[in-house]
């Protein structure tokens, strides 16, 4: 077995507080070890104690759980998907002054021309990831970190996370951004996307925030047998349709959902 890559923190020592208030409790963090080598990268910081529990504002948990009902009622039905939607803070990923909209199923701008996805985005690309896993995934790839909400959400649903991201100034973002919730579990890495993450593979799942013409096949050969990958795809249509794509023992299947619209997929690093 080829070892697996390691990921050093390479984040200051972190402030603000803890992020263990935020996997709910069917889906605890159980991070494994790493070994060997990775690229250019920075691990989120772990640290012990859960955070005090706030509730004026945003900080309410029940502004989030106001959310939270609204994507059941738009059909999002995985309560381990729910639930984590619910735990994570949306208002600390956007600009302040865009805070009270940060739980209005709409996007935001992040910066660089780039956007966070509406939360029913966000909430269905992750329930369509785990449709065939009863339980928490093992590692998962996720392409195009942004802000590093979607990575935050996927945190509490995966053993492992490990994001990447083409934009310097969006990967340094996602850094800051992630540094007070302290998740052991979550790896940043600056690099391009449209070649995946090998060192990390196989994985039990990919997503990914940008689409292009078709899905790299690279990201396919990076996909475990009987795992899901969930990508915004241009059809023969000319629009973006979220794709799934499952591995099999013998190939891939390939269901084409709703339409969509996701900034464009590119190659290397800006």
């Amino acid at each position: 077995m080829k070892p697996r890559p390691s990921f050093p923190a390479k984040l200051p020592p972190a402030g603000g507080q803890s992020a263990a208030s935020l996997s709910p409790q069917a889906a605890q963090i159980n991070p494994r070890p790493t070994t060997g080598q990775g690229t250019r990268q920075g691990r989120v910081n772990s640290a012990a104690g859960p955070a005090s529990p706030s509730g004026l504002g945003l900080d309410s948990g029940a502004v989030r759980a106001r959310m939270v009902a609204k994507l059941a009622e738009q059909g999002v039905q995985d309560p381990w998907v729910l639930q984590a939607m619910g735990q994570v803070e949306r208002h600390r990923f956007v600009e302040t002054a865009l805070a009270g909209q940060a739980y209005e199923d709409t996007s935001l701008p992040i910066g660089l021309g780039q956007t966070i996805s509406k939360p029913n985005v966000v909430a269905r690309m992750i329930e369509l990831l785990r449709q065939d896993s009863p339980g928490k995934l093992g590692r998962v790839l996720e392409i195009g970190t942004g802000c590093g909400y979607q990575a935050a959400v996927l945190s509490l649903l995966a053993s492992e996370v490990y994001s990447i991201e083409r934009l310097r100034g969006l990967h340094e973002k996602a850094k800051k951004n992630l540094l007070p919730f302290r998740l052991p579990n979550v790896h940043l890495m600056l690099g391009d996307g449209m070649l995946g993450f090998p060192k990390g593979a196989p994985y039990a799942g990919i997503i990914s925030a940008a689409g292009g013409d078709e899905v790299p096949s690279v990201w396919l050969d990076q996909l475990a047998v009987g795992a899901r990958l969930v990508a915004p795809t241009v059809t023969a249509s000319g629009h973006q349709a979220l794709v799934v794509i499952r591995r099999t023992a013998t190939g891939f299947d390939r269901q084409v959902l709703e339409a969509v619209h996701f900034v464009p997929l590119k190659s290397g690093i800006a």
